[in-house]
């Protein structure tokens, strides 16, 4: 069997206008109304690019604003595996095209966000300021740039496949409006030549390169607050270190992962004394320092340690009580700090005092 040909292209072909070149491709554009992405040459004949690079650019200068364009995702919606993908992204990434910076949600979530652009070149280029409106004299003359003299497109007279895409063109100016001779006098447009296109809803900050991602974490060698010491008694008596030493060596009977070396034990002694010292029972001790451990307690010894001194009960408030003494006059008990009379005696003799100066 002949290889079946294409009958709308060959007949698209004969309807071209102008001489045909002899060899090398040869385009049919036709017009797209919908569904279509224009396409820079500096990007499709980018020499430094491989062609996969390129259709991989394309694919992702199509689709919408939010589409996850990672290698995965990439992956699973083309037939390319993700190594492939992986390189081609790499290859955008150091020519320009894509830009892929980490960053932190409100809620504290970190993600990676994704920026293209069809055409960095145009970002490193200066940006030149509108100028200023003049004002007209006469009534206002509207300059529009002439677009070149295009040979319109053939199309076939039945649906055929597009084998090229053709830039899409705008709109039809509107006129513009017939001045009135009572209306005031309007600033005439300057005509300004052509500019690169630029997305809707865009302003120069969209146009700027993204920063860097800076961690807010500090860096693993950032330095590091000092511990606070172990608690140390008043004074270690022989009666508190024999109770701490006990405590301490008896642990182990209580849950197996708190034995602890006879050095540690030593060490730990003064933290348990003033723990005792604050008049706080040794059960008290005993259960604050084993409840609710993790499992397994890999290094008993600083555990036990951090919690004898992040735990430590405030010394116990204790209230100063008078004495009561014997009066020297009448013998009853009253309260005082030193021994001598009770009120009613000094308030009698003082009172006698006075009646014999009289």
């Amino acid at each position: 069997m002949d290889t079946p040909q294409n009958t709308a292209l060959t007949r698209a072909l004969t309807e071209l206008p102008g001489p045909l070149p002899a060899r090398g491709v040869i385009h049919i554009a036709i017009r797209h109304t919908d569904r279509f992405t224009v396409v820079g040459n500096d990007l499709a004949q980018h020499s430094g690019l491989s062609t996969t690079a390129v259709g991989f650019a394309v694919r992702i200068q199509s689709l919408p604003q939010g589409t996850e364009v990672g290698v995965k995702a990439l992956a699973a919606r083309f037939p390319e595996g993700e190594k492939l993908i992986a390189a081609a992204l790499r290859e955008l990434e150091a020519h320009g095209y894509l830009q892929r910076a980490r960053t932190r949600l409100p809620n504290g979530r970190i993600v990676t966000r994704t920026v293209f652009c069809n055409q960095p070149a145009a970002l490193l280029r200066p940006r030149v300021a509108a100028a200023p409106p003049q004002q007209a004299s006469a009534a206002p003359q509207v300059t529009e740039p002439v677009p070149a003299s295009v040979p319109a497109p053939a199309r076939a007279p039945g649906p055929g496949p597009a084998l090229a895409q053709a830039p899409a063109r705008g709109p039809a100016p509107a006129p513009a409006p017939k001045p009135e001779h009572n209306a005031p006098e309007a600033p005439a447009p300057q005509a300004s030549a052509p500019a690169a296109p630029i997305p809707e809803a865009s302003t120069p900050q969209d146009h700027a390169p993204f920063a860097p991602f800076a961690p807010l974490v500090p860096p693993p060698t950032a330095p590091k607050p000092p511990r606070p010491p172990l608690p140390q008694p008043q004074e270690l008596t022989p009666e508190l270190e024999r109770i701490s030493t006990a405590l301490l060596s008896d642990l182990h009977h209580h849950s197996p992962e708190f034995t602890l070396s006879e050095e540690h034990v030593h060490k730990l002694v003064p933290g348990v004394a003033a723990w005792l010292e604050r008049d706080t029972h040794p059960d008290t001790i005993r259960h604050a320092l084993t409840t609710n451990a993790p499992e397994p307690v890999k290094y008993p010894y600083q555990f036990v340690k951090h919690r004898l001194t992040a735990l430590l009960p405030p010394p116990p408030h204790r209230t100063t009580v008078t004495p009561f003494q014997t009066c020297d006059g009448c013998e009853r008990a009253f309260r005082a700090p030193t021994p001598g009379h009770c009120r009613d005696c000094r308030t009698g003799h003082a009172h006698e005092v006075q009646q014999a100066a009289a």
